[in-house]
């Protein structure tokens, strides 16, 4: 098995899911966190500031900010997790700074609560 843990821009989250979900994969975790990258400030924000958004023109000062991003996380069979990272980054390349980044680690074993069931069972999708 295999954790995808993706950090994406907020405005990526629903084109995300639903991508996600047509590729199969429909169970994920999503958490709003803050961070930064490399780069001195996010394109959208920069641009936010430019049309006057009050946030976008506050988180402007002086130095890096954090960005507001999502982290999703997904835990799917091996056979599945190239699948998962393919769909995520295609998705959220937009060829600009920000973009996000996706890490992929191994997963020992899952068991589901309700069933008892472990190994790939337990995270793989009903089939329909």
């Amino acid at each position: 098995m295999k954790e995808i843990m993706a950090i994406i821009r907020m405005n990526k989250m629903n084109d995300t899911k639903r991508a996600l979900t047509d590729a199969g994969v429909s169970a994920l975790t999503a958490r709003k966190v803050m961070g930064r990258g490399k780069g001195k400030v996010d394109f959208f924000l920069l641009q936010g500031a430019q049309q006057g958004a009050e946030e976008a023109i506050n988180q402007l000062g002086e130095g890096p900010k954090f960005i507001p991003k999502r982290l999703l996380t997904v835990v799917v069979p091996d056979d599945k997790a190239s699948l998962v990272v393919r769909t995520i980054s295609e998705v959220n390349r937009t060829g600009n700074p920000g973009d996000g980044k996706i890490f992929v680690l191994p997963i020992i074993d899952a068991v589901r609560a309700r069933t008892g069931e472990a190994g790939d069972v337990a995270v793989d999708e009903a089939p329909a």
